[in-house]
């Protein structure tokens, strides 16, 4: 399945601050056990952002960004699965760098687990976690109950930490709790995306496929085409036989569309325009849940979004494949002359006159 990001936030943006070396020795701790639960790790040092005092006129709930800075800022926290902050403590609170990044954005924080590694002093950075705890559950971020807390009296030595086998220990299991709730997370982050529209089972909802599905489109694919195979006595099918680097490459080019519910991938379909055209392709639903109407709300979903130009939409199937074929004749299909691949058939519908 597709990796989990996990962007590692080093926030203190004082000249000569101790955060960048706790940042190099946390990615440095927890990698090894990141390689190994698939997670990728992604440094981030607020200071490079040059996020100014928060400056855009909409609100950050509107999602409307003016400035080019947001704009990359939202791209970076839009893009990962969960956070780890490293925060150091100022006057017992979290660096107000922490608390501007935070502001700045919205929706793109929603569930999301984020941990710390606070340091500090008189209390090793708690105080300043316990701050930072209170905004982001504001922000729908869920914090975790793991937390590192380093007193720089005791671990610090020359401007870097001491080895310490435990507190290396204490960053592995954070990550571990971090990926176990970002998984159970996933499907309230699904349901939550941009453009992400109600289903046709109750809790389901659809949205627009992208390369980063590809793992989740390619399970879908094998489970659903070996009846195909059978039923057509090939395995010469693109479907059962793609790579995942295959699938993430044609799902830059092809629109495709999936139905997820409980963040799982029950269903999908693919178009895109071929001259007056309309191409539609991979129409499938996952074994245990056919003949609940995935099928036919796919198929009207992908007619619907035919651009304004096409006349017609086409697709292709195994010739052998008797259920499919009886779905698209149910549905206005019929067969055309059109060739395609060998040992298929193609069928067309005309498109409603209004999208002509």
């Amino acid at each position: 399945m597709k990796l989990l990001r996990v962007a590692v936030l080093t926030c203190s943006t004082r000249p000569g601050a101790l955060g960048p070396a706790v940042g190099r020795w946390l990615i440095d701790a927890i990698a090894p056990r990141a390689a190994e639960i698939g997670v990728k790790l992604t440094p981030v040092a607020l200071g490079d952002l040059n996020l100014p005092f928060l400056d855009e006129e909409e609100h950050p709930s509107s999602g409307v960004y003016r400035h080019e800075h947001t704009r990359r800022w939202s791209a970076i926290v839009d893009a990962a699965d969960g956070f780890i902050a490293v925060t150091p403590e100022y006057n017992h609170g979290m660096p107000a760098t922490l608390k501007n990044a935070l502001d700045c954005l919205g929706d793109e924080w929603a569930w999301k687990p984020i941990g710390f590694v606070g340091y500090g002093n008189t209390s090793a950075g708690t105080r300043s976690v316990q701050h930072a705890k209170q905004v982001v559950s504001a922000l729908r971020l869920v914090p975790l109950g793991a937390t590192v807390a380093i007193r720089i009296g005791d671990s610090v030595e020359h401007g870097r930490l001491r080895p310490d086998a435990a507190r290396d220990a204490a960053g592995a299991a954070m990550l571990d709790e971090l990926v176990r709730l970002a998984h159970a997370l996933r499907p309230m982050r699904e349901h939550a995306r941009a453009g992400a529209v109600p289903g046709p089972l109750a809790g389901s909802h659809a949205r627009r496929l992208t390369p980063d599905d590809a793992p989740e489109v390619t399970v879908l694919q094998r489970c659903c085409w070996v009846e195909e195979a059978v039923a057509n006595d090939t395995t010469a099918i693109p479907a059962l036989r793609e790579s995942p680097e295959e699938v993430r490459e044609w799902l830059t080019s092809w629109n495709a569309t999936g139905i997820r519910l409980d963040g799982r991938l029950l269903g999908m379909v693919r178009t895109r325009p071929v001259g007056t055209d309309w191409h539609l392709g991979r129409l499938a639903v996952v074994p245990d849940l056919r003949g609940r109407g995935l099928g036919r709300w796919l198929l009207r979903a992908a007619e619907l979004a035919a651009e304004p130009d096409c006349r017609r939409a086409v697709l292709f199937t195994g010739a052998k494949s008797l259920r499919n074929i009886a779905l698209y004749r149910n549905t206005g299909y019929r067969p055309t002359s059109l060739a395609g691949p060998e040992g298929t058939i193609c069928l067309a519908k005309d498109l409603p006159g209004e999208r002509r």
